[in-house]
């Protein structure tokens, strides 16, 4: 099986196991994660971000399937099942995740998924009636993002 392929299997096995330390093994030192609600981390803001998630993602499934790759680019289709923390409801993301190699490591790492349809869910009648809105969306990833800074500041590891 080839070697970026392999790649992106491990670190999605690792995320079913909340593994984060062996996520971040995957990543190069220099990766660029976006997506919808973190949408430009670079580094170790990368590995903060799934170390986060993995701790406090109490109830959190996480299935992969159709992972592809040859020596540049990769992708997958994975679902993330949890209960989101802020409004105790829970989501069913739904998420095609797109990568780059340099080095046999994850050099960029994009994840794509319906922003309004993640706000119906986690956000309940308020995502539904403006999860739509630039003021919504603002407000979600300003909240996240404040989040992953009181993590980092909290972790000197990833300072």
């Amino acid at each position: 099986m080839d070697f970026n392929k392999q790649l992106i299997i491990a670190f999605y096995t690792a995320f079913q196991q909340l593994d984060y330390a062996s996520m971040i093994a995957c990543y190069h030192q220099d990766v660029h994660f976006f997506d919808p609600v973190f949408t430009d981390l670079h580094g170790k803001q990368a590995g903060a971000m799934w170390h986060m998630l993995c701790e406090r993602g109490k109830d959190l499934q996480i299935s992969f399937t159709d992972v592809q790759a040859d020596p540049t680019n990769g992708r997958a289709h994975w679902e993330a099942t949890y209960t989101f923390s802020t409004t105790g409801r829970k989501v069913h993301n739904v998420v095609e995740a797109s990568f780059t190699f340099r080095d046999g490591k994850i050099v960029r790492h994009e994840d794509s998924f319906g922003f309004w349809r993640w706000t119906c869910m986690a956000l309940g009648p308020t995502g539904v009636l403006l999860g739509w809105t630039p003021m919504v969306q603002r407000r979600v990833r300003e909240t996240a993002v404040t989040g992953l800074n009181k993590f980092i500041a909290q972790h000197p590891e990833y300072q």
